[in-house]
């Protein structure tokens, strides 16, 4: 299967997740809902159901994709294992996700959790339970220490189930982060020791141009460790793309890469695909995540790259 492992979705409801008032009113957050069609006001059962339509209609008009994996995002705790609801701008429920998942073909369920909370690991059997493919965290804003002896469990419960951890390193800049020091690819070492297969999310790249840049490091450990691997998600963007040359240029790397957008933040048709390539796939194409995978194909991500997710996630029928 061709999968795309980082598709991001929004809730609002109660029950199904909850978007600050805070991350509402962001320039970036604001522009996307925008461009996607999502309304900026109105009741949130109206915006909930905008968001979902559109996620569903953009998977389902990129025929070069067998599915995406949908993340749930766990709310913020404390290192005591209390929930943080006051710090927590984006949650979303992991039973939204999979009940998602179960309505749309072309949706697979990425549960999230946060390994503080006192039910970590029974939260952990029920998202398996439920048919989660894998396990997202973003450190640098859930406030997870990878590296932390309170990782350690979970992460024995991940290699038991055999349930890949889709863990974001390098910068951030679409969400309001308190813990910018849990960046570095580094932090997984303890995942990795225990039997994890773990995905860098983003390669460990900056956000931004004078933002700290972990990409040496997810390259070196993506040569030392066998099941560390990389998603592709916001390469195409501007603050991003240009750890794509060296990414493709070391062969070992290369065959630890696996396919993500990072939808909804937007797919720019990056130069690196060729200036004409580029221009055209910007103007003509309006499907962010396909026009993810043109550009990626443009750039020269071949067939091993785009077929690598569904190895790792062990999903090798096409649905």
């Amino acid at each position: 299967m061709r999968i795309d492992v980082h598709v991001h979705i929004l809730a609002t409801l109660p029950g199904h997740g909850h978007l600050s008032g805070t991350l509402r009113r962001r320039p970036n957050v604001a522009a996307i809902r925008l461009c996607l069609g999502i309304p900026l006001f109105g009741p949130d059962d109206k915006i909930e159901r905008a968001c979902e339509d559109v996620l569903a209609r953009t998977l389902a008009c990129c025929p070069e994709l067998d599915a995406g994996v949908g993340l749930a995002f766990d709310a913020i705790y404390t290192d005591d294992g209390r929930r943080d609801d006051a710090r927590t701008h984006l949650y979303v429920a992991n039973e939204y996700a999979a009940e998602l998942a179960r309505r749309h073909p072309k949706l697979l369920f990425g549960a999230s959790v946060h390994p503080y909370r006192p039910d970590a690991l029974a939260e952990l059997e029920r998202c398996v339970a439920d048919g989660a493919v894998l396990l997202k965290w973003l450190p640098l804003v859930q406030g997870m220490d990878p590296s932390s002896e309170k990782c350690f469990a979970f992460y024995e419960a991940l290699a038991h189930h055999k349930l890949p951890l889709l863990c974001h390193t390098g910068g951030e800049l679409a969400l309001p982060q308190d813990f910018p020091h849990l960046a570095s690819p580094a932090l997984l070492e303890p995942a990795l020791k225990r039997g994890v297969t773990v995905i860098a999310a983003h390669c460990g790249t900056r956000s931004h141009p004078w933002g700290e840049d972990h990409l040496d490091t997810f390259c070196r450990m993506a040569k030392e460790h066998e099941h560390l691997y990389g998603d592709t998600a916001a390469l195409n963007s501007p603050n991003r793309s240009y750890a794509i040359p060296a990414l493709l240029a070391d062969e070992a790397v290369r065959r630890k890469l696996v396919h993500g957008s990072d939808w909804p933040i937007p797919s720019f048709a990056t130069f690196r695909a060729g200036l004409g390539t580029a221009l055209k796939l910007l103007l003509t194409e309006g499907n962010w995540v396909r026009r993810d995978v043109l550009v990626k194909r443009a750039c020269g991500f071949d067939d091993a790259y785009f077929d690598r997710a569904g190895t790792i996630l062990r999903l090798q029928t096409p649905m």
